[in-house]
């Protein structure tokens, strides 16, 4: 979600999705004389047992400082050995042996896996694969599952500020604090939130994450430092007086809506710098598409150059949909159809397209929304937050797929995929579902947070299952745990009885971001070590202006 574009006080509900400057371009290519000074230290030092983990003869690892002093992102060309000074290196190959490999439709038992080039480039015996793969590490698979990388479809990532406060007060947020928590970080510590937000999505089964906000440029490098595969959605609005995400006092308003041509080329502009500078990059790690911020706060015609600019360069495009009841009742009133049916009427719908939430659809929307195969992000745990059960089982019917996200405060998609169950089955029942608590299967909660999230990211052919060929982003779960021992089907017991702690191992591109629970790519001490530091100062502040009152329950005399 999002918060408003207006001066004063704003509601932490979220980071500004097209909030902050469009910052110069920096090509991932270019890196500064400290980071090669540093560098050229790691090569000299010991191999720590960091470098050994990664199993391929690590270079010591180089850490990025910035103006602040906080401590940046591993960069993941050095988890493991160059081949020379500023060359890329592909990971070693690596074979999971006597290893149970998990998809939604298929769980293979005692086989193994090979990685190679980034790839998984086998399945099948362990013996069988070991011949075919002599020299590559081995790893010992027995007690373990693997499973494909989870994909975040919609991620405000800075928001982590705002942990512990904005999950309570409805949406938009009620608790008007004389200050938002977001106000206070300097540039800096907005790249240390993202920072945090990616360590969380490392640790917890993530593996491709969509950063959904304005002014990407500034965080970009250290998103990318992270190993994470990551879709720089860049978001952008062009009213010049409607501050959205509409609040219910915004339908008291009586001027005129006015959309700024000036606001939709800057934003388009800061779209197209975006992709010429990070799109593609990483070896094709990091993509860029471009996002309509909020349909309350988009004109057709931004409509249409957001989409155009999707099809011109063939990637995806997104945007906030029917999030609030505010939000509907707002453009009945001064577009006289409801959020949907304005996207229609501007041809925005369609199979490029994911949107996010879909919370207040109602069944000519959820129509239209099936009939163009519109792709709806789903951010269950936050949804139920905001006390919303979104029609989800009508939108399968109608013909929607359906994609998982996490929206703010949290990027733990493990958990998003038990919230959906729970939710959708909850739903279901009082849409009248004949037999309660059968449907959607924990195999479904998987297909939509992989191959779901891959349809949405256009990268389906590449991403969202273990397939020979398919690019190696990849789990390895540690199924010797108390929460799922005893058990019958391990993925019902995963999703259902899980917890991401027994996530221990997680592979991008082939490299291993985290193995044996450690963290490779970042240094987690540091950052987090910095996280309380900069939170600490930052809700003192808060809390400075004025106590926040919690609306609890009565409580029985």
């Amino acid at each position: 979600m999002s918060e408003p574009n207006a001066p004063g006080p704003r509601s932490p509900d979220s980071v500004d999705p097209d909030s902050g400057p469009p910052q110069p371009a920096t090509p991932e290519s270019s890196r500064s004389a400290e980071s090669d000074e540093a560098r050229s230290e790691a090569r000299a030092a010991s191999l720590t047992r960091r470098q050994l983990l990664t199993g391929a003869g690590a270079g010591a690892a180089a850490f990025f400082l910035d103006r602040s002093g906080l401590r940046a992102a591993v960069p993941t060309e050095s988890i493991q050995a160059r081949p020379g000074p500023g060359r890329p290196q592909q990971a070693g190959a690596v074979v999971f042996t006597h290893t149970t490999v998990v998809d939604p439709d298929d769980v293979r038992d005692d086989v193994a896996l090979a990685v190679s080039d980034g790839r998984i480039a086998a399945i099948g015996p362990t013996d069988d694969v070991l011949r075919r793969f002599p020299a590559a590490e081995r790893y010992d698979g027995r007690g373990k599952a693997l499973l494909p990388g989870l994909i975040n479809c919609h991620a405000h990532m800075a928001a982590v500020i705002a942990r512990g406060f904005n999950e309570d007060f409805g949406f938009p947020n009620t608790a008007d604090l004389p200050v938002s928590p977001g106000s206070l970080l300097s540039p800096e510590e907005n790249v240390l939130m993202v920072q945090v937000a990616a360590l969380e999505a490392i640790k917890t089964g993530t593996t491709t994450i969509v950063q959904n906000t304005g002014g990407i440029q500034a965080h970009a490098s250290a998103l990318a430092d992270s190993g994470l595969r990551c879709v720089f959605a860049e978001s952008v609005r062009d009213t010049e007086n409607v501050p959205g995400p509409v609040t219910p006092h915004a339908l008291n308003r009586t001027e005129p809506i006015r959309f700024s041509p000036k606001l939709r080329q800057e934003g388009m502009q800061r779209i197209h710098d975006l992709f010429e500078a990070w799109h593609g990059k990483r070896n094709g790690r990091i993509q860029v598409f471009p996002a309509a911020a909020l349909t309350e706060t988009s004109s057709p015609e931004l409509l249409q150059a957001v989409r155009a600019f999707a099809e011109e360069n063939d990637v995806g495009y997104t945007i906030h949909l029917n999030q609030s009841r505010a939000e509907f009742q707002f453009m009945q009133m001064y577009h006289g159809m409801r959020p949907t049916a304005y996207l229609d009427r501007h041809d925005f719908l369609g199979p490029r397209l994911f949107a996010a939430h879909a919370r207040y659809v109602d069944d000519g929307e959820i129509h239209l929304l099936g009939r163009s195969r519109t792709i709806i992000s789903h951010q269950a745990a936050m949804a139920g937050n905001r006390g919303v059960a979104p029609p989800i089982p009508a939108l399968r019917a109608a013909g929607a797929r359906i994609a998982l996200g996490t929206d703010n405060n949290t990027n733990d998609l493990f958990e998003v995929m038990r919230i959906a169950l729970i939710m959708e089955r909850i739903r279901r029942n009082r849409d009248g579902d004949e037999i309660p608590g059968l449907q959607p299967q924990p195999e479904d909660m998987l297909a939509d947070a992989v191959q779901g999230g891959a349809h949405a990211i256009h990268q389906e052919t590449e991403l969202g299952a273990l397939e020979e060929g398919k690019k190696a982003d990849l789990l390895v779960v540690d199924t010797r745990r108390a929460t799922l021992l005893p058990r019958g089907r391990f993925l019902s017991a995963l999703v259902h009885c899980g917890h991401p702690d027994a996530i221990e191992s997680n592979m991008v591109d082939g490299r291993f971001l985290m193995r044996d629970r450690e963290v490779l790519s970042m240094d987690e001490e540091q950052i987090l070590g910095d996280a309380e530091r900069v939170g600490r100062r930052v809700w003192n502040r808060v809390l400075e202006e004025g106590t926040v009152k919690v609306p609890r329950l009565a409580r029985p005399s």
